[in-house]
């Protein structure tokens, strides 16, 4: 019996001392980041443009980007403050650098966008049901109130 308890206790702490599971990065990743980001996301394979802090423009093709707004572009012209221009088959530039970034406006089509609801159609909602509530109650005596029921309904309610 001695030996029974002694095992069940070290089984315990063995499940107690056992690393807590963590997410992987990509579930970590899109539970909790931003319309932009997203954006930028579904960018990847398109042609974009970039403009760091110093004043340089990088275009080309956007082969990876991260939450955290590094990017990775391949095929890439570097446009240099002073306009000199220079080829580049890859690039890397850290998000903390990036002044802006042009994407293609093809991702105003984006699917995402479509699930946002907008102050707009929220208003437009409320306005289709305030309306409904309104057809509902032309037909009773006193507005707001439930049509009347039983034998006083019946007897015109004496």
């Amino acid at each position: 019996a001695d030996g029974g308890a002694h095992t069940a206790a070290s089984a315990s702490s063995l499940t107690l001392s056992a690393p807590p599971r963590r997410a992987s990065p990509a579930q970590k990743s899109m539970s909790n980041i931003g319309i932009p980001i997203k954006v930028l996301h579904d960018a990847e394979g398109h042609t974009v443009t970039v403009e760091l802090k110093n004043g340089e423009v990088y275009r080309g093709k956007l082969d990876e980007a991260e939450d955290n707004m590094n990017v990775h572009l391949s095929n890439c012209t570097k446009t240099m403050k002073d306009g000199q221009v220079e080829m580049l088959s890859n690039v890397f530039l850290r998000g903390s650098h990036v002044r802006f970034m042009v994407l293609p406006d093809i991702l105003k089509n984006a699917p995402f966008f479509k699930k946002i609801d907008t102050k707009a159609n929220k208003a437009s909602k409320a306005g289709k049901a305030k309306q409904a509530a309104t057809q509902r109650a032309a037909g009773r005596p006193t507005p707001g109130m439930p049509p009347p029921k039983g034998r006083a309904a019946r007897d015109g309610a004496r």
